[in-house]
């Protein structure tokens, strides 16, 4: 996925930028990530994938990434089953936060690719 100021609810002007690449397991439900991005007002507060919630919505912290919270991160989980239909179904998002966006800086809706 793509992180933008334009996809937080409410958007933001931030020019920062990411991105999102994630590889799913479904025999092993393990999920696997690296992110990267720029341009942010401050350090990172705070990066996480929420869920469940579609386009325009928001929702809790569905999984927490690792400190450092500095560009590239990487991290890796097993998932819920319940996590991972809400992963395959298109209701995670990923966003990072900051101390002036605290509500999230940059966000992304995380989508199935085959």
């Amino acid at each position: 996925t793509q992180l933008r100021g334009a996809n937080e609810v409410p958007p933001n002007a931030s020019p920062a930028s990411g991105a999102v690449d994630a590889l799913f397991n479904k025999d092993t439900n393990l999920l696997r990530w690296k992110a990267s991005f720029s341009g942010l007002s401050g350090p990172a507060t705070g990066a996480h994938f929420h869920g469940p919630a579609a386009i325009g919505a928001n929702a809790g912290v569905a999984l927490p990434w690792p400190s450092p919270l500095t560009s590239p991160v990487e991290g890796r989980a097993v998932l819920t089953p319940a996590q991972a239909a809400d992963l395959l179904a298109g209701r995670w998002y990923a966003n990072i936060h900051t101390a002036a966006h605290p509500g999230g800086e940059v966000r992304g809706q995380m989508t199935v690719r085959h």
